[in-house]
């Protein structure tokens, strides 16, 4: 008698690991050859490559019949556009310069995993960009879009938000005890976003070393950061605006006390598993949601734009800050046409 509904077929289960093993192979060594040859240097580009090519594959896999990197053609690309057409930024829409940043990435990982399979490119993505000359010339210096920021009233939004999640005058307390450690691990790691200017991944690679305690104006308490390089930026060291270092520090208590394990700052779990992308992610955008943000284009990648415009407006030097970012000094420029416009930047 057939099975209707949901459940699949125990035979099913190998060919979608497989199919998301080949989506997930093909990027990742493409990936390794960008970093190795030094090609894509910039942690936050690789995020959101990474994050591109995860949500193409799962709409891949998720078709009826599933759509491969060897099946892949122009129809399916046209319907993955029709599917997301429409959606706001934060949702990944295809935006015309999302869609040509999307359709290049599709083209180079194909590219490469054919020269990697000795066998036939797939031209689906070129052909697609060949016939959408809208997205085509997306790229043109005009329409680059302006860095998404927080303007003071915003910044002061948020920060009040993730304040109430450490002791203060006149905090209830019993409000404090009451939140899971997970909220002001959350709270804590969208602040140094703010606060110190690190991307998504460094917050995820963070360790109990990188809080840097001695030398600072207030004994006891975090004044800077360490963050490990990742294969596409060296170390580096960037400072803490005072309330996130408060905040961090009334983290680390908060995990000391549920005795968390594992030596990375922020993890997923009690036991000491790493914090992954996704998850990471959706709490951060469910920071923002609960703060009561108008609008949480640009993702949590506003912080680490906010913190560069306030530092520039400070007159900190763009090569400090550049440093302090982890990126190359021509990364300031994108800034040259927000700063007259960022009168007040919290």
């Amino acid at each position: 008698m057939p099975i209707h509904g949901p459940s699949l077929s125990l035979f099913e289960e190998a060919p979608l690991a497989q199919g998301s093993a080949a989506f997930a192979g093909a990027f990742a060594t493409w990936l390794a050859d960008q970093h190795g040859t030094g090609a894509l240097r910039r942690p936050e580009a690789t995020e959101v490559y990474q994050a591109m090519w995860e949500s193409f594959s799962s709409w891949c896999l998720g078709q009826s019949p599933r759509v491969t990197l060897d099946s892949l053609g122009l129809e399916d690309l046209q319907a993955y556009q029709a599917a997301r057409f429409g959606r706001k930024a934060a949702d990944r829409s295809l935006s015309p310069r999302y869609a040509l940043r999307l359709m290049r990435l599709i083209d180079r990982v194909l590219r490469h995993h054919a020269v990697q399979m000795d066998a036939v490119p797939n031209r689906a993505a070129a052909d697609w960009l060949a016939a959408n000359a809208d997205v085509r010339y997306a790229d043109a210096r005009r329409m680059d879009p302006l860095p998404e920021y927080l303007g003071a009233a915003e910044a002061r939004q948020l920060i009040v938000h993730l304040s109430a999640a450490r002791p203060r005058p006149g905090r209830n307390r019993d409000a404090l005890a009451a939140m899971a450690w997970q909220e002001v691990r959350n709270r804590a790691s969208v602040a140094l976003q703010l606060g110190a200017g690190i991307t998504p991944g460094d917050v995820r690679t963070l360790t109990l070393d990188s809080p840097v305690v001695h030398g600072g104006r207030v004994r006891g308490q975090p004044w800077k950061l360490q963050v490990p390089g990742n294969g596409t930026s060296q170390p580096r060291e960037t400072p803490i605006a005072p309330w996130a270092a408060e905040l961090l520090q009334y983290w680390l208590q908060v995990r000391q006390e549920a005795r968390i394990a594992g030596e990375f700052l922020f993890p997923s779990t009690r036991t000491g598993k790493a914090w992954h992308a996704d998850s990471q992610y959706r709490n951060a955008l469910q920071v923002l949601r609960d703060a009561g943000m108008a609008s949480r284009e640009g993702g949590s990648f506003r912080l680490r734009h906010t913190f560069a415009i306030r530092q520039l407006r400070r007159g900190a030097d763009p090569e400090q800050v550049a440093h302090w970012m982890g990126v190359g000094l021509e990364e300031m420029k994108r800034y040259d046409r927000v700063l007259p416009a960022a009168v007040e930047v919290v």
